[in-house]
């Protein structure tokens, strides 16, 4: 199998079928076309920097694309999203080639994961016009909450980078929107990190997702603002 193929793009319409089974999102040929080309980018680049371990084919599409959709559906269209630590853009881009209304601004601390992420940004600009309102900027999510612009700006803010629920929710509080929705993806989560969530005045709500392909459970932590605002837990 090779990086976007026909079997490759296939495995990934299959796959994001299941996913998406009980909504009416499908994955199309084209955003397939769209997510080789994110791919075949990121192994060319890899070669000299560390975007990924993940380097096989099929477990690019399974671990990389797939996981990166599976929160599509809690995702409304023309929502303003931020990835928070995106790497080499994922979930941010290809959640912004299935939902193609998004506004998507990814950010990372690492300087060369950024320009590899304008690259494929500029890439898939050149194949596809309509691919705009998205940008990556090389910044620390504390850092982007003091610019004035960003502060309570987002309606989704989404991220798959930090193994500490806890630190999530105190990065993006300060950036999201009134009534927005920050959503973690993490193998697992326990009990103590969702207490620890709800103490900064935050609804939680776990769904567990099996991502096709691949024989391990996915928690998917949704987190919506409820009775307070300011980025503090509550004592």
């Amino acid at each position: 199998m090779e990086i976007g193929s026909q079997e490759w793009q296939k495995l990934i319409r299959e796959g994001a079928a299941i996913l998406f089974d009980s909504c009416a999102l499908r994955v199309s040929d084209f955003q397939t076309e769209q997510f080789g080309v994110h791919a075949a980018e990121m192994l060319n680049w890899n070669r000299k920097t560390n975007l990924t371990a993940i380097t096989e084919p099929y477990e690019i599409a399974v671990k990389h694309f797939l996981d990166s959709i599976a929160p599509a559906p809690l995702i409304a269209p023309c929502s303003r999203l931020l990835d928070i630590g995106s790497g080499a853009g994922f979930p941010g881009i290809p959640l912004k080639i299935i939902i193609p209304s998004l506004s998507v601004t990814t950010i990372d601390s690492s300087r060369k994961k950024v320009n590899f992420q304008k690259h494929v940004i500029r890439t898939l600009k050149y194949k596809n016009s309509d691919f705009i309102d998205i940008e990556s900027l090389h910044i620390r999510a504390e850092d982007l909450a003091k610019a004035p612009a960003f502060t309570n700006a987002f309606d989704v803010i989404v991220c798959r980078a930090l193994s500490s629920l806890d630190m999530f929710v105190s990065l993006a509080m300060p950036l999201l929107a009134e009534q927005g929705t920050m959503i973690a993806l993490k193998g697992k989560t326990e009990a103590s990190e969702i207490e620890a969530a709800e103490k900064y005045g935050l609804s939680a709500t776990v769904k567990t997702c099996r991502i096709p392909y691949l024989d391990a459970e996915r928690a998917i932590v949704i987190l919506r603002k409820q009775r307070y605002a300011c980025g503090m837990p509550l004592s």
